[in-house]
């Protein structure tokens, strides 16, 4: 089971380029992806993106590129307009002898002209870099995936310990279900004695059409049943390679409505306190559940 929180850091060096390559991702429901490259390389964010969908399912990821030449210096260098300056500088004196000023131009004046100054890129051609993005790319989400499986195994162990913990609580209520029936009968049976209407024995038809009626009332015998159902489903997911974040949100959303309909029927004091446990457990089962991106085989619990 993967997390979607995570960090990967990547370097390569080819061509005389060096990348480097950061990724962060952190929990989304959806796969959201931002890339942050120099403007030079824009075009390569595309094959960036489409890298990082065969590999991810879920979450808000962050890459970050940075590219140097082999020694570590910046690529971008920047580049004196001549012609421009020059213009510049002739207009700026006939405007002086046209207003009767001084025509000393301060070098501070002129740097900020709209293109007396701009910044070009180092790299003829982009396609140089790819090879060292792609390969830093790939070390940074190698890694960024080794830390997601390591958070993954500790949440998929905690989610195994909730999902334990509510299949116990459950198996108590189905144990303590039958009682109810026979106390809520016995309970009928005293009220009417003591309310010296006559005698009533435990056969008596009224007696037996108010159980009756209590008992279909009361009935939690399929939602037991379809909690069960949905615990034996969350085993044979954490048995898939396939994403199942929304799955077991879903299923999260299942097993909250069984509890919810158990907590309205019960007429138990144990019961009562097992429907608190289930809830207290499935709130924290359905917080992790929002961290989960996949379960992959080799996590190995249920195998």
């Amino acid at each position: 089971m993967n997390s979607m929180t995570g960090h990967g850091r990547g370097e390569h060096l080819k061509h005389g380029f060096k990348a480097t390559v950061e990724i962060s991702g952190v929990n989304r429901k959806q796969l959201e992806v931002r890339v942050n490259l120099p403007r030079e390389f824009d075009r390569l964010e595309s094959d960036i993106r489409e890298r990082l969908q065969k590999k991810l399912s879920r979450g808000r990821v962050s890459v970050r590129v940075t590219v140097l030449t082999a020694k570590g210096e910046e690529l971008s260098r920047v580049a004196l307009n001549e012609s421009l300056a020059r213009e510049c500088v002739a207009q700026f004196r006939k405007i002086a002898a046209a207003a009767g000023v001084d025509d000393t131009i301060g070098i501070d004046s002129m740097v900020r002209i709209p293109g007396v100054l701009r910044v070009e890129s180092g790299v003829e051609d982009a396609a140089l870099v790819r090879p060292a993005i792609r390969r830093a790319l790939d070390e940074a989400l190698k890694a960024m995936l080794a830390m997601r499986r390591a958070e993954g195994e500790k949440l998929s162990e905690d989610l195994h310990g909730r999902i334990e913990q509510m299949a116990e609580a459950v198996a108590r209520v189905r144990r303590q279900a039958p009682k109810v029936l026979v106390r809520y009968r016995d309970q009928l049976l005293e009220r009417v004695r003591q309310a010296e209407v006559g005698v009533v024995d435990a056969d008596d038809e009224r007696l037996l059409k108010e159980v009756v009626l209590f008992a279909d009332r009361s009935d939690i015998t399929e939602e037991l049943t379809r909690l069960e159902s949905h615990f034996d489903q969350f085993r044979t997911l954490a048995r898939s390679n396939q994403p199942v974040g929304r799955t077991l949100d879903f299923l999260a959303q299942e097993i909250n409505r069984e509890v919810n309909t158990i907590g309205s029927k019960a007429n138990d004091l144990l019961i009562s306190k097992e429907v608190v446990v289930l809830k207290s457990e499935l709130e924290k089962f359905r917080e992790q559940v929002q961290n989960v991106e996949w379960v992959t085989r080799w996590m190995g619990f249920y195998s």
